[in-house]
């Protein structure tokens, strides 16, 4: 649960601390217990593609869209952890809806 909750404290920190916050505790915690590691690595899969769609959101700011694009990416960044941070808390394995898989 904590790394979904780390990637929203992160995200209202500094820039980076989204993508940072999630992938430190994974690495230091993901040897506990492998819901841990499998929530873990959810939760940086997702902001590794947040990161990825925020930045290809920000070019298409040039030709407008960008910026509707950049919204649905900043409301998907505080939505989905909150509900990860739930089910994972319940015991429940949450994937994230269109996260791509790097970590496997």
């Amino acid at each position: 649960m904590i790394c979904h909750i780390v990637a929203l404290v992160g995200l209202i920190g500094n820039g980076i601390g989204f993508l940072v916050a999630p992938l430190i505790v994974w690495l230091i915690k993901k040897e506990d217990h492998p819901f841990i590691d499998e929530q873990g690595k959810e939760a940086v899969n997702f902001q590794i593609t947040m990161f990825i769609a925020g930045f290809v959101s920000v070019i298409l700011i040039l030709v407008l869209i960008g910026i509707f694009l950049l919204f649905l990416v900043l409301l998907a960044m505080i939505i989905f952890p909150i509900i990860a941070a739930v089910k994972a808390n319940d015991g429940e394995h949450y994937r994230y809806p269109f996260a791509l898989r790097f970590i496997k």
